[in-house]
């Protein structure tokens, strides 16, 4: 059990570029970390070496977050280990482009049950922790900008990250005052180059700070909300004013 009295976070997707540089980040702030990884096994346990420099008693466990099972699994495997949750941040997401008249139901299954069923579950599960702890917690969601905007031959991701905007606004307003819920909506990040079909220069035509995102524009983010207490059902955008355009 966490027996030093930090505070906890539990983390889907950390053992990505960008996932992994926000759960390095919040270990800096004083966390103890709970992440989870599903397939790159490899990538986890680098990040996790990297977490217990500064967290000693930071833990992984596989689960796929498609599948709720894996996300009840892994919940249990978190209790038995700390005795608290302070922040969650789902961050578990699955991409890739689908032509509208070819999206079969095994790639709507992917991205749909990865990103918005998986965020659902995980929400729900966290949730029903918090709401039982005599301090405020947090849920911090990561969505996208494109649930704002029309992107060609993405509409199964754009649908799920819509949702889970959707989803951050019904939690937060069901679980006040016990947790704050909001989400991240990064725009174009540098983690993430050839993510969009267009050149990088007619992007940054698009982008008023005439610069791609940074992880640590996201890490900021995060960490503004981390230390809020006044802030629930918000999306933020990331994104250097790309939705101006």
């Amino acid at each position: 059990m966490n027996a030093s009295g930090k505070k906890v976070c539990f983390m889907t997707g950390a053992s990505g570029k960008l996932g992994s540089e926000i759960a390095l980040a919040i270990a800096g702030q004083g966390y103890s970390i709970f992440f989870t990884w599903n397939s790159s096994q490899e990538k986890a346990e680098k990040t996790l070496e990297k977490i217990r420099w500064v967290s000693p008693e930071s833990r992984m466990v596989q689960c796929d977050v498609a599948k709720v099972s894996d996300i009840e699994r892994a919940f249990s495997a978190f209790s038995s280990h700390f005795d608290r949750l302070d922040l969650l941040v789902s961050s578990a997401s699955n991409f890739f482009r689908t032509d509208l008249l070819d999206v079969t139901e095994s790639d709507w299954n992917s991205l749909v049950d990865t990103n918005l069923k998986g965020t659902f579950f995980t929400m729900q599960a966290a949730a029903r922790i918090m709401l039982r702890q005599p301090f405020l917690s947090r849920i911090i969601t990561m969505s996208d900008i494109s649930a704002d905007l029309v992107w060609r031959n993405y509409a199964p991701y754009t649908v799920s990250k819509t949702g889970i905007q959707h989803l951050t606004r019904i939690f937060a307003r069901e679980t006040a005052p016990h947790i704050l819920v909001n989400s991240i909506a990064p725009g174009t990040i540098s983690a993430y180059p050839g993510r969009e079909s267009e050149p990088e220069g007619d992007l940054l035509k698009k982008i008023p700070m005439k610069r791609l995102g940074d992880p640590m524009d996201i890490v900021m983010a995060i960490r503004f909300l981390m230390e809020s207490e006044y802030i629930t059902g918000q999306v933020i955008n990331v994104d250097g004013g790309r939705l101006l355009h």
